[in-house]
């Protein structure tokens, strides 16, 4: 680890004098990308992140939204929230890029581990997780390591802290392979009345320390993942990389609950990037005030641990909490019961943010508690805490605006075509990743992974809670500005599927370099694109993540803007995505070209149509009024005629219809449409959903005037998919599409 020499000469005019060692150490962690966003920060004031529905937006451990009004509404405004029980939900997403692909197990587990922790932080209990996860090629044996490796880890700890993993993606892309993307996001629950923020409140307060032991795992890495990917990183790096253990963390999640319970937490703060020193000098910086720590009160798990050790390790499962001086005892008597460390490390100020160091009282071998103050004592950071969390100067960047490809489309065999983009591992069934999940845990589960998005039944608000999370990178690499506005429209399109509408979102944005122009204008792009779609949904962007300098030495990732989007809907019954083999099916939104410019007019960019057959084309035109199609498919979903709906997006609507298909329902379907028939059954336009239903004409009547409605077919018993397109007919019983869409299972198992 080291201070650049433009911002130690900036630390050494604010404190005066050279830094410790421990001061440039937590400053150069601090500012790093990861923790200060010096690149994307001045990128992020695109999005908005306030509604009636927002009560905690950017900037804590994890955003706060109301879904149930309390018997005193109090939206947007927490401080009077104390008495009001309506219901909230938390919502985060992390990043845990290069930890994972240098230790694919423990960096995937210990990100599962963090995003919990920063919903426990806000005193919010942990209901459902959505990873999207993104690798190299498939047929690359590398890849297919880092992806068990990952899922195993995300399981072994998910499904040990008993919190669902419902939601997600995995795809697989050529410019993943030196630097895989291991995105998490959490959801949590709580009543107004539990609410927490990170804000340290008032001087003379103590701080806690409660969970494992610090040991030396995890040093500098909020500076590691602040830099590119080097071809030894996975023997090089690896003791940047955390180790969990998801069975303190259980204890910690239960032991948090009965914190709250007992209102004996003031703040709290996770303990993640840039350990010890991280959290507890942000929590008193955004209460404008300062902190007196001694480092050797920490409990540690390793011996002669000196004081950058002690402050910026990684140790997994650890929380600092404010606790008010007659609470401490009742802190410590919790995690005697969970079988918990604890620590009272300092106490909160408002002078400045100043950590002591005792070497000889931390050498001796009596508890941590019984140590006394030998004479030794040095001040090791002195430095005042908002300088350290904000006083990063940001990047100013040069950025080329990316252009699109021009339309160059091979012929291809339909037949072939077909059995391609069904078959390929990122249109195929990801059931050999989500059954190593515990999906049911909880009981809240009414719709599983495997469908559009997952539904939750929030029985506390009467209300389902639906979550869909992903990105493409195929439609950001074709077209980073609308290939993000696509990713926005498709999650919200999913949540529609099931009968909900957008509530909220959290993005984890992920790129490349930065300081490479070309890189930094994807990045800009997805940014824009994310924050314009989310505006014209009404979804706002509340919290999330930025992961830059995800580069390697066989080049940059996409541009990817991950996001998770959260909606809601009245009761927790939806459709399912597979047909009931009796209604008739509609395609709303359009099929194959619109616009009616005929060859003109692209449809097939970012398509996996051209991943598998090759050739380009510029990124279809999305609607002009999505907040509108997408409020009349949820309208739709929830309609008692409706049978099932299915989003149609990534493979386009041949992949759809395939995956609405089973053993005992199939359907007949032909389509006709402006266009080839490529474009027909493959563009990936989104915003587009298939409909079966008993009455189409509520549909029309529903769609009337929002977007175009066709008729393609009806579904029957026959287990099987007839689809004609023009002069030619494709039919494969449900037995041939499973076996075409199981190539993770049948490569893997």
């Amino acid at each position: 680890m080291s201070l650049s020499e433009s911002d130690r000469e900036l630390v050494v005019a604010e404190l005066g004098r050279e830094p410790t060692p421990a001061e440039a150490a937590l400053f150069e962690n601090l500012w790093s990308e990861h923790c200060a966003y010096r690149s994307s920060r001045p990128l992020l004031s695109a999005f908005d992140s306030t509604g009636e529905q927002v009560v905690v937006g950017p900037g804590d451990d994890a955003a706060v939204v109301e879904v149930a009004d309390g018997d005193e509404s109090s939206q947007g405004d927490a401080s009077s929230s104390s008495q009001s029980d309506a219901t909230y939900i938390t919502m985060g997403v992390e990043s845990h890029n290069h930890p994972s692909f240098v230790d694919p197990y423990d960096g995937a587990a210990t990100g599962v581990g963090g995003i919990v922790r920063d919903t426990l932080s806000m005193g919010a209990y942990p209901i459902a997780l959505a990873d999207s996860l993104y690798f190299g090629d498939f047929d690359r044996e590398h890849s297919r390591y880092l992806l068990e490796g990952v899922v195993e880890g995300i399981s072994d700890y998910g499904n040990s802290i008993g919190v669902p993993t419902v939601a997600g993606s995995t795809v697989f892309h050529d410019d993943y392979e030196g630097n895989p993307l291991v995105n998490v996001a959490c959801v949590g629950l709580l009543d107004a009345d539990r609410l927490v923020t990170a804000d340290a409140k008032e001087p003379g307060n103590k701080l806690v320390l409660v969970g494992n032991a610090t040991g030396r795992d995890g040093l500098g890495g909020a500076s590691f993942a602040s830099e590119d990917l080097s071809e030894d990183a996975e023997t090089e790096d690896r003791p940047a990389v955390q180790v969990g253990d998801p069975y303190t963390e259980k204890l910690l999640v239960e032991a948090n609950e009965a914190l709250i319970d007992r209102d004996l937490v003031e703040a709290a703060r996770d303990l993640g990037a840039a350990g010890l020193g991280g959290a507890t000098s942000e929590m008193v910086a955004k209460g404008g005030l300062g902190a007196e720590i001694e480092l050797e009160r920490v409990h540690q798990r390793e011996p002669n641990m000196n004081a950058l050790e002690i402050l910026l390790a990684e140790s997994q499962e650890r929380m600092a909490y404010e606790v008010r001086p007659e609470n401490v005892e009742a802190v410590e008597q919790v995690a005697e019961k969970y079988d918990l460390g604890c620590s009272v490390i300092g106490e909160v100020t408002d002078g400045n943010y100043v950590c002591t160091f005792d070497s000889e009282a931390n050498a001796s071998e009596k508890p941590t508690e019984e140590r006394g103050d030998s004479g030794s004592r040095e001040t090791v950071v002195d430095a005042d805490a908002e300088f350290l969390g904000d006083g990063a100067p940001m990047n100013d960047l040069d950025s080329v605006e990316p252009t699109q490809p021009e339309r160059n489309l091979p012929d291809a065999d339909l037949r072939e075509a077909f059995e391609a983009v069904i078959g390929s591992p990122n249109t195929a069934s990801k059931r050999w990743v989500y059954r190593q999940y515990d999906h049911e845990v909880q009981v809240r589960t009414a719709t599983g992974p495997g469908d559009d998005a997952a539904v939750l039944a929030l029985r506390e608000a009467e209300k389902g809670l639906a979550i869909s999370s992903g990105a493409d990178p195929n439609w950001t690499t074709a077209a980073p500005y609308d290939g993000a506005r696509a990713v926005a429209l498709e999650n919200a399109t999913n949540l529609a599927a099931k009968g909900a509408t957008p509530l909220a979102a959290v993005d984890c944005l992920n790129g490349g370099n930065p300081e490479k122009p070309e890189v930094y204008g994807g990045f800009k792009g997805i940014v824009d694109g994310l924050a314009d779609m989310c505006r014209e949904l009404d979804a706002p962007v509340v919290g999330g993540n930025v992961s830059l300098y995800n580069d390697s030495p066989s080049g940059p990732i996409p541009p990817t803007p991950t996001l998770a989007m959260t909606g809601t809907k009245e009761g927790y019954d939806a459709p399912p995505a597979a047909v009931s083999g009796e209604g008739t099916l509609l395609v709303v939104g359009g099929i194959g070209i619109t616009g009616g410019s005929g060859h003109d007019e692209s449809a097939l960019g970012g398509s996996e149509y051209l991943a598998q057959i090759g050739g380009s084309d510029r990124f279809p035109r999305l609607p002009e009024n999505p907040g509108e199609v997408v409020e009349a498919l949820a309208a739709v979903a929830d309609q008692s005629a409706t049978r099932a709906v299915h989003d149609v997006s990534h493979g386009g609507l041949a992949v759809a219809l395939a995956e609405m298909v089973t053993g005992e329902a199939g359907l007949t379907a032909e389509i006709e449409g402006e266009g080839t028939q490529a474009e027909l059954l493959f563009t990936e336009r989104p915003g587009r959903a298939v409909v079966e239903t008993t009455d189409p004409d509520s549909v029309r009547e529903r769609f009337a005037g929002v977007a175009p409605v066709a008729d393609i077919g009806r579904a029957d018993d026959s287990g099987a998919l007839d689809l004609t397109v023009g002069e030619e007919t494709l039919t494969y019983d449900a037995a041939e599409i499973a076996e075409l869409r199981d190539v993770l299972a049948r490569e893997l198992d």
